[in-house]
């Protein structure tokens, strides 16, 4: 029983570990192919105005659009109880005032975390004819909204921004990992969503 309980506990670690790295190397991955759209997720606004976390990915997803990497920016994300605006509309709205045209935006206001947000993603790619998307979300996200995306359908790579208070310090860095290692491996399990940090159940 020893050695049984010994073998469990070591398989963890291992699992934990390698998990994390495959985190870690994921985040410093840049992919940029030609695709339908390009998908920021969500993360809070405060009266239609992004947070400091959802600016920067909006900021990335206007290079990878400048850049010519697709025609289309989708924003998506509900709202909380209470507020006026939702996550896609702040967005599409802080990207149209950037100077993106209107008909290349597409604003999807579901999505209450990560899963959600794939899957109403999925549905509307669907509506329009796409398939290829590349994810704007931060670095350590982007490994858990790929899963996701192509789970719900989509064939999805990531251009996380390097910008912003989830890549400020070492310190965040590592919370964000260890978050991120159990809210995927939970994912893998369950087939469930984690509500924790803002923007990226």
């Amino acid at each position: 029983m020893a050695r049984v309980f010994v073998a469990a506990v070591l398989a963890f670690v291992l699992l934990v570990s390698s998990t994390a790295l495959a985190i870690w190397w994921n985040a410093r991955r840049d992919s940029r192919p030609a695709s339908d759209a390009i998908v920021v997720l969500g993360s809070a606004q405060y009266n239609g105005v992004p947070s400091s976390i959802f600016e920067a990915r909006l900021e990335h997803a206007i290079a990878l659009y400048k850049d010519g990497v697709a025609p289309m920016i989708v924003t998506v994300g509900g709202k909380a109880t209470g507020d006026q605006f939702t996550e896609a509309e702040a967005g599409r709205d802080y990207l149209a005032n950037a100077g993106i045209p209107d008909d290349a935006l597409l604003a999807v206001p579901k999505g209450v975390d990560t899963l959600e947000s794939m899957r109403v993603v999925s549905a509307a790619f669907d509506e329009h004819g796409w398939s290829s998307a590349v994810l704007v979300t931060d670095p350590w996200h982007a490994m858990r909204a790929e899963r996701m995306a192509e789970d719900a359908g989509m064939t999805a790579e990531s251009s996380p921004t390097r910008q912003g208070p989830a890549v400020q310090t070492r310190g965040t860095q590592f919370r964000y990992i260890l978050r991120e290692t159990a809210a995927y491996l939970v994912y893998r399990a369950t087939g469930e969503s984690v509500a924790g940090a803002p923007g990226i159940g």
